[in-house]
């Protein structure tokens, strides 16, 4: 575990050479570092190297260019671009390289508040407030990095552990007495301060003492996700889906109901419209968990398609980093990217102004490794230090396929990194088939069958296997249907073409505007799929043993209970599946 590098005593100075865009070429920084954070011309805009040669270095810069001059100075801050963690962050609404916006729009004097930032604003991440500390340590104790030193009540959710940086490591000599600043120290190791807040290099990963297998799933409430491709937790999952198929609001769906301790929601070169939807929504949205406002567990940070086009690279290396933060306090975090893609195109506007070679359709040929840096510091860890604790980070990242072509280069290569895949169907979108996961295109590489078969039942991953058969063999007689007619299926497959539909309408279907439907329990999809398997069982034996109109066998009374099933309770779920499988057993298997 690396700390940042420190700043130097007299700061190296440039002028610039010329300015391509998002792109400036400057002279004179001969000692300046790779990513260091620079400041550009008179309004001190906010810039970083990314490619040094002898005392030319290239850098982008995360805000409007414009009007900048050639021979405009150039100011190295000696240190890399890196995030403000501590007890604050969560409630908050930041841009990509961590401004707080509410802070800035309440500074401004604006009759209907300022609509856009001013170019070089700069102001703390975290307002300066004072916390009640709740030590776990005393003079004399010996610390070390990663431990945990102190406890502040940030949100009524969220209990936040204030640990020892590196470089902190040692005997406690001081500790504080009663409440402490946001820029306070809370101990002292060897008369070294060890404070509130702490800083980190976004474009590094943070230690940890092991790094633990993905073995327990991300419940999300979700009949298609949890049932079909379930994500574990400090995994990743892709959302690919063309303009209207439901990305932001499936992630919005996860946001909410996903048993995640910290939800961080990046609008990453999104519309400003869905980003001021979400802006506006998040905020309303009670937490099903404690019944107080989502955004106790929540942070956003906001980066619209507007907004100057570097600066969204910046924003999913802030919300990474921010998230291995509570997960090294022992959270399970949830990272929603929105969308990947826009995070693409930020690559090659700048590899063009670069005048990189262009890869697949323009993309710099390093797009690959980039999604892989990102999509890899996912995962599940046991945190440095004392107590033991164990956290985890899950990405889940929205692609935005041009046209809903899933050929293009960044929804191939997320395929190959992420281990869960949601592919979503423009069709059925359009039948308001929601949520749009197409079941016969996605899929889920983790192994959590055994999890599923321990805390929930034993049969769970039994009949898991039934529904994705019988998902398959229905989407094949589907093709048949549409050439010769129902008509032409024997009735065994008739039942099964009855089944299929079953599945589609009434399990994978949810309603997110249901108070019952929207967030569906273990134990209740569990129990549905149960009632439909037992059901298709039943006919099926009556179909192959008799000489009967399966049209007419399809069409009982009582199957009209399964449509009827994702309004149960969770409470009496059980008792109810089981009144339905005998009632079934009396009506259908010895009609």
């Amino acid at each position: 575990m690396t700390s940042a590098p420190r700043r130097p005593d007299t700061p190296a100075a440039g002028k610039v050479l010329r300015v391509a865009g998002p792109v400036v070429v400057a002279t004179g920084l001969d000692r300046t570092r790779l990513y260091n954070v620079v400041r550009v011309g008179r309004r001190r805009l906010i810039g970083e190297v990314i490619r040094l040669s002898g005392e030319m270095a290239v850098i982008q810069v995360y805000e409007s260019t414009g009007g900048l001059q050639v021979g405009s100075d150039v100011i190295d801050t000696g240190a890399p671009l890196d995030v403000e963690l501590g007890p604050g962050l969560l409630g908050q609404v930041f841009d990509g390289v961590q401004r707080p916006l509410r802070t800035l729009a309440a500074d401004d004097d604006h009759p209907f508040g300022q609509p856009f930032l001013r170019r070089g604003i700069d102001v703390p991440a975290l307002s300066e407030r004072e916390w009640d500390v709740r030590l776990t340590v005393s003079v004399g104790d010996e610390v070390e990095v990663g431990d945990v030193v102190a406890t502040v009540q940030e949100t009524p959710a969220i209990d936040h552990r204030i640990m020892v940086p590196p470089g902190r490591a040692g005997r406690v000599t001081e500790v504080c007495n009663g409440p402490v600043m946001t820029s306070d120290a809370v101990i002292w190791t060897d008369d070294h301060p060890v404070a509130l807040t702490s800083r980190w290099p976004v474009r590094l990963r943070r230690g940890a003492k092991q790094r633990l297998d993905p073995v327990t799933p991300l419940v999300t409430g979700q009949r298609v996700v949890d049932m079909l491709y379930p994500v574990a937790r400090g995994g990743s999952a892709a959302i690919p889906g063309g303009f209207g198929t439901g990305k932001t609001v499936h992630e919005q769906t996860l946001a909410k109901w996903s048993d995640a301790d910290v939800i961080i929601y990046v609008g990453c070169g999104e519309r400003g419209n869905e980003l001021a939807e979400v802006l506006e929504e998040f905020p309303r949205l009670v937490d099903p968990r404690s019944g107080a406002s989502l955004m106790d567990r929540t942070i956003l940070i906001a980066n619209t398609s507007n907004m100057p086009v570097a600066a969204r690279e910046a924003s999913i290396y802030t919300a990474i980093t921010i998230a291995e933060y509570y997960r090294d306090q022992g959270y399970d975090v949830a990272v929603m990217a929105d969308s990947t893609s826009r995070w693409g195109e930020a690559l090659r506007e700048v590899s063009s102004r670069l005048e990189e070679m262009p890869g697949e359709e323009g993309y710099p040929a390093y797009l690959p490794s980039r999604l892989a840096e990102f999509y890899e510091r996912s995962g599940a860890v046991e945190a440095l230090g004392t107590p033991d604790r164990h956290g985890s980070v899950t990405v889940i990242g929205a692609v935005s396929p041009p046209g809903g072509d899933f050929s293009e280069p960044v929804t191939q290569y997320s395929l190959r990194l992420a281990g869960t895949f949601w592919a979503l169907d423009a069709d059925l979108a359009r039948r308001r088939h929601y949520p749009a996961i197409h079941w016969n295109r996605s899929y889920s590489l983790y192994e959590l069958d055994r999890w599923f078969d321990e805390h929930v039942d034993r049969d769970w991953s039994r009949h898991r296997a039934w529904a994705l058969e019988l998902l398959g063999r229905e989407d094949e007689l589907q093709s048949i249907v549409r050439l010769l007619g129902a008509d032409a299926l024997a009735p065994v497959e008739r039942v099964t073409f009855h089944t299929g539909r079953v599945l589609r309408e009434d399990f994978l279907q949810q309603s997110a505007f249901d108070e019952i439907d929207a967030f569906c329990p273990l134990a209740k999809q569990f129990w549905m799929l149960a009632v439909i398997r037992h059901a298709h069982d039943l006919l099926v034996d009556r179909a192959s043993a008799e000489d009967v109109d399966a049209a007419e066998l399809t069409s009982s009374p009582v199957l009209a209970e399964l449509g009827r099933m994702k309004l149960w309770s969770p409470e009496s779920c059980e008792e109810r599946a089981r009144e339905l499988i005998g009632r079934l057993t009396a009506e259908v298997g010895t009609a």
